[in-house]
């Protein structure tokens, strides 16, 4: 909208997911990465012709269906016998936040040494990406799930409940974004990037329940 004329198309999924993808030629202009590491993929195989930047923040958040047939109240409760957790897979990056929640809390004697064996004794379903995770607890397909607090958008709102993560466990997720290596509208890209690291770009992803990096 603040370019008239100009189309942009998105192409949305784990980033593990799109940084194999650029590796094997996939063509894009830009490539939006949940961490570093998947970044750093897509650098290794010399797909990316920037420097990485830093854009939006993001933290994690437990969700239930609405009704919240499991009573879950915080996260101690994961451990609970006989509950249904789902995740994302491994490699998608907010397993690997979810994973470093875990040991942190596992680390807690509030929580015990046993925690991290009993929550993950409690994982029905890894998905590919985090908004299958969301889908699926707004589904009433699981009793719990750990997202991102941007992944409560509103079509599932009202179909899910959400809990705080203890702020010695949350994770501050730093999604880093760059133009390609070989962009077929370079100039484009990057007025797109610019655009992102704006006050109106941070606004925004700010309305999205994402954090400012500005």
């Amino acid at each position: 909208a603040a370019n008239p004329g100009v189309r942009v198309l998105f192409s949305f999924g784990g980033s593990s997911d799109l940084a194999v993808q650029l590796t094997q030629g996939a063509p894009a202009d830009v490539f939006a990465s949940a961490n570093l590491r998947q970044m750093k993929v897509a650098l290794d195989g010399g797909r990316v012709g920037g420097v990485p930047q830093a854009f939006v923040l993001n933290r994690l958040a437990l969700i239930t269906p609405a009704d919240n047939p499991a009573g879950v109240t915080s996260v101690a409760d994961l451990a609970a016998p006989g509950l249904a957790l789902v995740v994302a897979a491994p490699a998608v990056p907010i397993r690997t936040y979810t994973d470093a929640m875990v040991e942190k809390l596992a680390a807690d004697p509030a929580y015990g040494a046993a925690y991290a064996e009993s929550v993950y004794a409690n994982i029905v379903s890894e998905e590919q990406n985090v908004r299958l995770v969301a889908a699926k607890v707004a589904l009433g397909e699981a009793d719990a799930g750990i997202v991102y607090i941007s992944d409560v958008t509103p079509d599932i709102a009202e179909s899910v409940r959400v809990f705080p993560i203890p702020p010695t466990a949350d994770a501050l997720a730093v999604y880093p974004i760059s133009i390609t290596d070989d962009s077929a509208n370079p100039d484009l890209a990057r007025a797109f990037v610019d655009y992102v690291l704006s006050e109106d770009g941070q606004a925004t992803l700010a309305r999205w329940n994402f954090g400012r990096v500005r």
